[in-house]
């Protein structure tokens, strides 16, 4: 190599990177914005709304990712899952989570079986959809047991599912959701016992019953996903949630990736999530 073309190259490595417009304000920007299908729920029971409309309106709004709450699946053919992950393919839009009804706390080893038996059906539809996460819960602490034997079972059900899903390359999220994940500190408590590099927390910020920041700060070094919501609760009452606050936990968490906009109030979330969703992409670009 001559001595121009290396210092050709030499230069070309120590530029600095320039982009333009709106891909520049892009480029420090670690969440990337996305809807959660729970957010519309009832439209999606009553079929006045598809998954594919989901689809749709993440990417009208300018959304990186759906995460595909998987419950009013009409079926689980292949022929079902190809059209949306290639409705999504096209937009371009990326599923990568499901939720799933998975209830970790199971008191006998038959029980966790059936539930590891269920995770792995899922671990199968998550593939076939292109989802690289799912999404489980604690559940609720079976009839005569006590909290610490629900959490130690939720533990080792979680720690077999997670085994499970990454032989697959797929990553458990158990999501702050009542029952025994109702606090920051159980949900951490279950993830730690599992002890698996595959599970980790869905970080469901407007889940907590109280003290909605100090919690979210517990959690966010084990989020593998979050649900963003435009309120939490604090002081015993609920508030519109301080989303500056929120990333700047995230960001110092270490946390990159997806924030799930999952809406859960009374208007209709067909206006009211493209407007959210504008808000939140505000609040990442100043983040």
């Amino acid at each position: 190599m001559n001595t121009s073309r290396r210092e050709c190259f030499k230069l070309l490595a120590t530029a600095p990177l320039i982009v333009s417009g709106a891909a520049a304000a892009e480029v420090p920007a670690l969440f990337r914005p996305a809807i959660c299908a729970y957010s519309f729920r009832n439209e999606l029971k009553s079929r006045t709304m598809t998954y594919a409309d989901v689809i749709r309106m993440a990417a009208d709004t300018a959304c990186d990712g759906v995460d595909l709450t998987s419950y009013w699946l009409p079926d689980t053919n292949d022929e079902t899952l190809f059209a949306l992950k290639k409705l999504a393919y096209r937009l371009p839009v990326s599923i990568y989570s499901i939720g799933i009804r998975a209830r970790m706390a199971q008191p006998s080893p038959e029980l966790q079986a059936a539930e590891v038996a269920s995770v792995r059906q899922w671990i199968d539809v998550a593939l076939r959809l292109g989802a690289g996460h799912i999404r489980v819960f604690g559940g609720d602490v079976p009839k005569g047991a006590t909290q610490a034997q629900a959490i130690g079972w939720a533990a080792e059900t979680l720690k077999r599912c997670a085994d499970e899903a990454g032989r697959k390359g797929i990553t458990l999220g158990l999501e702050d959701d009542g029952g025994i994940t109702t606090t920051a500190e159980t949900t951490v408590e279950i993830v730690r016992g599992a002890g698996s590099p595959w599970a980790g927390i869905t970080l469901d910020v407007g889940n907590f019953e109280d003290d909605a920041y100090r919690q979210i700060e517990i959690c966010a070094p084990l989020a593998t996903n979050v649900h963003f919501k435009s309120h939490v609760q604090v002081d015993g009452r609920r508030q519109a949630a301080d989303w500056p606050k929120i990333l700047g936990i995230l960001r110092k968490a270490g946390y990159r990736g997806y924030l799930a906009l999952e809406y859960e109030l009374d208007e209709n979330p067909r206006v009211a999530v493209p407007q959210l969703i504008a808000r939140m992409r505000e609040a990442i670009r100043t983040a």
